[in-house]
């Protein structure tokens, strides 16, 4: 006996992920809904490579009365009018947005990092899925907090275009050919080239200097991780179309070698490590792409502080960071909550 899901958004890129994923992993549905706006409505699109095909339903008129679960993959916006609506009918929302991770009473949660705090979704029925930069992030940074307390991380983000939906990855492909022609490139989705160029600007600008999406990390890690670990942020757009990368400086409580590090982080759930000190011996997103790991390499102690480490961190956005979560997130709350059969 399976369940009955619904994926909300579906038409989108992590949409489609999400089913990819559902389907790869063979997850226990006895019935799926690819739900979306009116504009996709009654379009088809395939659940996997199942070859079953799915009529894209009408968010609008969506009754999530017998549904299980409902993946949300639509924006703030539709999020919070129909998100409520489907957790008061009953449905457990897994949601992808910003719009409930920092809410106290809505879980946020990474399997591999804080699997028991899932059970704090009965409050409102809706569980909360990280941003893509702080979900890979913690995976690799938790099992080296449970070995020598992290006290403070600094990251640098190096964050795809696909991060910023279909328009950021074709405004990428765009100016890239446009250049290579000889055209203007104008920008669009970005606020400046994208195209052989690096922005760093991720959403929208605070009074304190910072981004949205470099508080977005800081307090999703504490959330997730431990609110006493000490976080700052600089998160870049780069030109690649799918594949976060980090560089992370960890600053311990406790004395951790390079070696040991390793050893843990090769054992760790989610993590694959892959640190060779020689050409080559390191994970580019390129290679991450498609792939549900966080890759990490580059290990190496910090001469500058006492007990540091520095890493290099590497997931597809599109999976770990969005689509991959939320299906381990409806695995686990399967297994802990609505157990079936």
């Amino acid at each position: 006996m399976g369940y009955r899901v619904a994926v909300v958004g579906a038409t989108g890129n992590v949409g489609r992920e999400m089913l990819n994923i559902l389907a790869e992993r063979e997850f226990p549905c006895d019935e799926i809904a690819a739900v979306a706006s009116s504009r996709s409505t009654g379009s088809d699109i395939e659940f996997g490579e199942t070859g079953k095909m799915l009529k894209v339903k009408n968010i609008e008129h969506f009754d999530f009365t017998g549904y299980d679960m409902a993946l949300f993959a639509a924006g703030s916006g539709p999020t919070a009018i129909y998100a409520p609506k489907a957790a008061s009918q009953g449905c457990v929302v897994i949601d992808n947005s910003s719009l409930y991770r920092m809410e106290p009473d809505v879980p946020l949660i990474v399997p591999e990092v804080n699997p028991d705090a899932i059970d704090g979704y009965k409050a409102r029925n809706i569980i909360a899925n990280p941003n893509c930069s702080t979900a890979q992030m913690v995976v690799a940074l938790k099992p080296l907090h449970d070995a020598a307390t992290i006290k403070r991380v600094v990251v640098s983000t190096y964050q795809s275009t696909s991060g910023a939906g279909k328009a950021g990855m074709d405004e990428l492909f765009t100016q890239s050919r446009a250049i290579f022609v000889g055209d203007q490139v104008e920008p669009s989705k970005f606020t400046k080239q994208i195209a052989f160029n690096v922005i760093p600007h991720i959403d929208t600008f605070l009074d304190d200097g910072f981004t949205k999406e470099e508080w977005k990390m800081v307090v999703e890690t504490k959330k997730i991780l431990d609110p006493k670990v000490k976080v700052v942020a600089t998160c870049v757009r780069v030109p690649v179309f799918v594949g976060h990368s980090e560089a992370i400086n960890l600053e311990f409580e406790k004395e951790l070698s390079a070696e040991q590090a390793q050893d843990i982080l090769r054992e760790a759930p989610g993590c694959m490590l892959v640190d060779k000190r020689e050409d080559g011996g390191y994970v580019t997103p390129v290679e991450c792409v498609g792939d549900g790991a966080t890759y990490i390499s580059r290990v190496r102690e910090d001469p500058t502080v006492e007990n540091g480490l520095v890493l290099w961190c590497v997931s597809d956005n599109l999976r770990k960071g969005a689509a991959l979560n939320a299906v381990q997130i409806a695995e686990l709350l399967g297994r802990k909550h609505l157990k079936k059969g």
